[in-house]
């Protein structure tokens, strides 16, 4: 019920209009309520007026007329005001839903660029827009439609039973026998349908998890023609909603139709009760005809009512997953009242700096059904005993190491969505298709940041690997850089080189704060990063990656992201200097020509080249340029280069390469190996006294080529 009052408490801002709806809901059911009691006067007053034209007593049948045609004239006007009102009340409960859904998107995705990026990390793209969209949209329904339609509902049953009560209190009372029922039954069915339906919203979330990963690795999918195998992955969802569907239908087959037989009972009581009554003249046929009408008035909310309670039932399931997110604290926080980052030239220090990636977030991903499908045998799913809890969730950690928490009636336990064999018949991790690695199918996850394994766009097995140890997984809480100390001068650039997983990626990532440091510390400037405000230090660090994201926007917008207000000379000139302006002169639009989504109508190399565009144009302090030049060619790598080279001038740089081309852009190279820094100075220096370096320079750095000490597989490798 806690979510439910919280689901209240967005109705707030609407109490106005939401008090004015109910007001002409109200009006309109009076209007409503007083129609069967005019049309049984109605039908009175033509049974006394078929009487007394039976008796030729004529100036009483022209009273009868007269009167009948009041009435009729009085239910003509009912109706229409009822209409007026009922028009009235679904424009300002249509207003307050729409604006409800307004402020939760706006509230919900707001939340989301407040969280730090390592919430990100673990959670899955499609789990996150099925809140925002599926789940909203129950929760803004109910919150505009559905508690007009219960207050309704109850002012029905309130009014008409007090009617039906004063024309004939016996039948009144036996026409109302049946509500009781209904409303145990109700209550019954919501309790067992909360869970079914929570599940059914879970696995809908899963479904649309599925179909984003699919949709946005279909390049991959393609080029492995891999269709058949992702075609029985989503089979494989689409059946698992199916059946969790079929658990809520089945519960609402067997509640609903009792809910609407129910008051049937009620009309063959009256039908059989009060047509004897008129026959023995104990009850006029108009005072009938009215107490059959309020009887069937009745009806329709109580048979409503299981179709009300599950928009209650639904939107509750979908508020407590909407509330996941919400509930969720943003961990990077900055002091209230924390100064902007003062005026410099990008002098940045490191002291006794280490990393260790927080475990996978207690938000999770990963449900678990300790039994079945949830709901099936009509109640909330299994949640393991005091007792046996803790032997159930070192079970399921050891079978895939991953996983979540979930509420089943206000009980929080740990939950795993499939064991070694689950309930599907398949095994966790890379047995249902995916690789091995985190339990929710995602491949293990270096310390800087890229994919382990072969998941890596420089595969592991290739030429020259250098194995970094055991995998720094960012679930595992394993530190990713120990104790770094670094002092970089305004205007110096530094290069990082390494190992794939060294912790080069991480190391840069806590410049502009996008991950916090475990111990020591991070300064620009001489302030501390965690002291200053965070958009402040963000717009005087600039980031080129390895794999740039482009918007669904224009070149120029792109270019233009990280400073909307710049002019189209400056947009110009920026892709001048990145080597990008000769490209987009030949696009059909030019700088105005929309990319694709991600800028998939581009070449990896264009991509790269408008990102870096995109940094120059911010201006910044600090620019770091995470394997920058990876996906250009020589000749364009050298036009960037010189490009590089200027806009490095007298501005504090980062470059992480795996070309010596690109290190000679340095003044100094800082060589990190398993998160710490082995050695530090200019290239003579670092020959003599770096063995690993010695090895980088000797094997000439080739293009994507991982290097490793161990004698067999260099041999293996060709070097």
């Amino acid at each position: 019920m806690s979510t439910f009052y919280r689901l209240l408490g967005f109705l707030r801002p609407y109490k106005r209009g939401l008090a004015v709806s109910w007001v002409l809901a109200s009006v309109a059911m009076v209007m409503t309520v007083v129609l069967p009691r005019l049309t049984g006067r109605a039908v009175d007053a033509l049974q006394s007026g078929a009487r007394h034209a039976s008796r030729h007593q004529l100036a009483l049948r022209d009273h009868d007329r007269r009167t009948l045609l009041l009435l009729a004239l009085a239910i003509l006007a009912a109706v229409l005001l009822r209409w007026a009102l009922t028009y009235s009340r679904r424009m300002i409960a249509g207003r307050v839903s729409l604006g409800i859904e307004y402020d939760l998107r706006e509230r919900l995705y707001g939340h989301l660029q407040r969280l730090e990026l390592g919430f990100f990390d673990h959670q899955q793209t499609g789990q996150l827009m099925s809140r925002a969209t599926v789940d909203l949209q129950a929760v803004r329904f109910f919150l505009g439609y559905g508690l007009v339609f219960i207050l309704q509902s109850a002012l029905t049953l309130v009014l008409a039973g007090v009617a039906m009560v004063l024309i004939n209190p016996t039948l009144g009372l036996i026409a109302m026998a049946p509500v009781p029922f209904v409303v145990v039954i109700s209550q019954r069915y919501g309790r067992r349908a909360r869970p079914a339906i929570q599940e059914v919203q879970q696995r809908i979330a899963e479904l649309t998890a599925n179909a984003e990963e699919n949709i946005s690795g279909v390049r991959v999918v393609k080029s492995f023609s891999r269709e058949p195998l992702q075609l029985e992955r989503f089979r494989h969802s689409v059946a698992r909603v199916f059946d969790q569907a079929m658990v809520s239908t089945r519960l609402e087959a067997r509640y609903n139709p009792m809910i609407g037989f129910l008051p049937q009972l009620g009309l063959a009581a009256v039908l059989l009760i009060g047509g004897r009554s008129v026959i023995h003249s104990h009850l006029s046929l108009g005072q009938f005809s009215a107490l059959y009408l309020y009887l069937n008035m009745l009806i329709t909310p109580m048979r409503s009512l299981g179709v009300t309670l599950g928009l209650a039932q639904r939107a509750t399931a979908s508020g407590a997953r909407i509330f996941q997110v919400l509930d969720r604290e943003p961990r990077m926080t900055v002091p209230a009242g924390a100064p902007a980052l003062a005026p410099g030239n990008g002098h940045v220090t490191m002291r006794g700096v280490s990393l260790r990636y927080e475990n996978a977030d207690d938000f999770g991903a990963a449900y678990a059904r300790a039994r079945g499908p949830a709901g099936e045998d009509g109640d909330a799913p299994h949640a393991p005993s005091r007792r046996e809890r803790p032997s159930a969730i070192a079970r399921a950690r050891a079978a895939i190491g991953n996983g979540g928490q979930r509420v089943w009636d206000g009980v929080r336990y740990a939950a795993y969505e499939r064991a070694a064999s689950g309930a599907d018949g398949r095994s966790a991790g890379a047995a249902d298709g995916r690789p091995a690695g985190t339990a929710d199918g995602r491949p293990v996850v270096a310390a800087d940041g890229r994919s382990a394994g072969a998941a890596d766009r420089r595969s592991a097995g290739a030429a020259g690997a250098r194995p970094a140890g055991p995998p720094l997984v960012r679930g595992a809480g394993r530190a990713v850089l120990s104790d770094v100390d670094l002092d970089v001068p305004a205007g110096r650039t530094i290069a990082l080189v390494g190992a794939t997983g060294s912790g080069k990626t991480s190391l840069v990532s806590l410049i502009s704060r996008l991950y916090d440091v475990s111990s020591g510390s991070v300064f620009v400037d001489g302030a501390d990063v965690r002291s200053v405000e965070l958009g402040s230090l963000r717009h005087a660090v600039a980031i080129v990656s390895d794999d740039p994201f482009l918007f669904s926007a224009t070149v120029a917008e792109n270019i233009a992201y990280a400073r909307p207000r710049a002019t189209l000379a400056e947009i110009e000139q920026a892709a001048r200097r990145a080597q990008a302006h000769e490209f987009i002169e030949r696009l059909p639009q030019g700088l105005h020509t929309r990319v694709g989504e991600r800028g998939l109508s581009l070449s990896g190399g264009q991509r790269q080249r408008l990102a870096i565009a995109r940094a120059l144009i911010a201006d910044p302090r600090v620019l770091i340029l995470d394997d920058a030049t990876s996906s250009v060619d020589s000749s364009t790598e050298r036009l960037i280069r010189l490009a590089l080279d200027e806009a490095m001038r007298n501005r504090t740089t980062f470059i992480i390469a795996h070309r010596l081309s690109t290190i000679a852009l340095a003044d100094e190279i800082v060589v990190l190996d398993h998160g710490r820094v082995l050695a530090q100075g200019d290239h003579g220096q670092l020959l003599k006294s770096s063995e690993l370096y010695a090895e980088i320079v000797a094997k000439g750095l080739p293009d994507q080529v991982f290097l490793t000490r161990k004698p067999r597989e260099r041999e293996v490798s060709g070097l």
